[in-house]
């Protein structure tokens, strides 16, 4: 059972939804990222998200392509990623961390290397965008295999028909994608989400957590109603980016904490 395994199972005993943040490692640089990603948990959050800075976000909207070449200016790779993970881990051995990017920075690293030094790390699951199901050979099966969950991105494109196929090698959770678009490009709507997500329990056991188009203590709670979680990702990344000092990021994202978790 990893981290993430275990943080549900102690949310489904609580009767409590998830708070999942996403950060881009390294923004605006390596001190100032690791200080924010420290005061995470006592933040309320639940889960960490933590992206790779990369140089071709295909996913991501401006603000998180932007703390992608704060951070990539500031030095930041694949290693000083996996070192503010070990860093993080001196002092919190339980908050589950979620590595979020891209499969160019894992490839040039070589997987099994990358495997070996993401567990010992503390690394306890990844998102990779950019392979789908057909590659799992590449990635999902290996970090499986190595005791990491490989966590999927389901979508509204997402139809019955493909659906089996993106649940297939999945754990940890499913991340619900709640708009078609790239990051920070809409605000996710409850009732639109809520029939997807039914969609998608109606065919999994593992927790349905919804990103993309969250930015308030209140769509945090609406969504966290309707699902098992909510991830807030370019909401944060742009107060940073606004240059807010660590407190004042960390004193929005406990709003927004607060919000999923009176859901």
């Amino acid at each position: 059972m990893t981290r993430i395994d275990q943080k549900f199972s102690e949310l489904r005993k609580a009767g409590k939804k998830a708070f999942v943040t996403y950060v881009m490692a390294g923004d605006p640089n390596y001190e100032t990222s690791l200080e924010i990603v420290k005061g995470l948990p006592a933040a309320g959050v639940d889960v960490i998200e933590l992206g790779i800075p990369f140089t071709d976000p295909m996913a991501d909207g401006p603000t998180i392509q932007f703390a992608g070449q704060r951070a990539l200016a500031a030095g930041m790779t694949l290693e000083r990623t996996l070192q503010l993970a070990r860093d993080f881990r001196k002092t919190d051995n339980e908050t589950p961390i979620v590595l979020m990017g891209y499969y160019n920075p894992i490839y040039n690293r070589g997987v099994d290397k990358f495997l070996v030094d993401a567990k010992a790390a503390g690394i306890d699951g990844m998102i990779v965008v950019d392979l789908p199901p057909e590659e799992d050979g590449e990635l999902c099966i290996p970090a499986q295999a190595a005791g990491m969950n490989f966590i999927r991105l389901a979508t509204p494109t997402t139809d019955d028909k493909r659906l089996p196929k993106v649940l297939q090698n999945t754990s940890g959770f499913v991340y619900y994608v709640s708009i078609t678009g790239i990051t920070g490009a809409a605000e996710a709507e409850a009732a639109n989400v809520g029939p997807e997500v039914a969609r998608i329990k109606a065919k999994t056991d593992l927790p349905v957590i919804v990103g993309f188009g969250i930015n308030t203590p209140e769509k945090s709670e609406a969504i966290a109603r309707i699902a098992d979680g909510a991830v807030v990702g370019s909401a944060i990344v742009k107060r940073i980016g606004d240059g807010d000092s660590p407190a004042d990021v960390l004193a929005f994202i406990k709003s927004l904490a607060d919000g999923a978790h009176r859901a």
